[in-house]
């Protein structure tokens, strides 16, 4: 006997995985175009010393924080990726399926930088373009990143549950 319908987590995850792809296509071919059309550090100012784009490769995290540590970040990167795949499945709320699906593109491209990027297998650096002030430089996927964490904390602030039919917790009167 089979399912007349997939369940509807099973449905959404098709939605996380569709927009996970989108994510990886767009932050890729603007790496690719920042890789052809910029030169590594000179900045090409856009609105001024506000935003620029200036073609670096980073091997640390957000910020160029550890940037000895390029194979921890692979791990993590890959392990995240997992996580947040299992997790996907499982999902039946729409807003955290898209959500899931867009950090899931954006953690995806990352883990694809650093582990087939230069300079070696699992220490790839990752591409950044899009200088912001003199604060940082990022792309695209911190960009995403970033929107989900903010995106994150409106959703669970507004107490959207992951699962639409998970039971409500039980509550005691004290």
């Amino acid at each position: 006997m089979t399912d007349a319908a997939p369940r509807p987590a099973h449905r959404l995850y098709a939605v996380t995985i569709g927009l996970a792809l989108l994510v990886i296509l767009i932050d890729q071919g603007t790496k690719f175009w920042a890789e052809s059309a910029l030169t590594v550090g000179k900045p090409v100012p856009i609105i001024g010393d506000l935003l620029r784009f200036q073609l670096i490769y980073n091997p640390g995290a957000a910020f160029s924080i550890g940037t000895g540590f390029t194979w921890i970040f692979t791990i993590v990167a890959a392990v995240v990726v997992v996580l947040i795949a299992i997790f996907a499945w499982r999902v039946t709320s729409r807003a955290w399926a898209i959500l899931l699906g867009l950090l899931l593109g954006g953690a995806a491209t990352h883990f694809g930088d650093r582990m087939f990027r230069a300079p070696s297998l699992g220490q790839g650096h990752v591409v950044d373009f899009i200088g912001y002030g003199n604060l940082f430089i990022g792309n695209v996927a911190d960009i995403v990143i970033v929107g989900c964490g903010v995106f994150g904390v409106i959703l669970m602030a507004r107490g959207v549950k992951f699962r639409t039919d998970a039971p409500e917790p039980a509550t005691t009167d004290a």
